[in-house]
């Protein structure tokens, strides 16, 4: 199995999953990826909660 293949596998989930949710997908892994550009340790889980609470009103 190519490595291409195997990131296919992983990317399938969200690129089949309904529009709101890949949003939230998105916004999760920028505000990870952010998190870790600045090195900061704290806990994710409020920002995580908060921005599903905004997709789901």
């Amino acid at each position: 199995m190519s490595k291409e293949s195997n990131i296919d596998d992983v990317q399938e989930p969200i690129n089949s999953a309904p529009p709101e949710v890949r949003q939230i997908i998105e916004r999760v892994w920028q505000l990870e990826k952010s998190r870790i550009d600045r090195k900061i340790n704290s806990h994710i889980n409020d920002d995580i909660l908060a921005i599903v609470k905004e997709a789901v009103r």
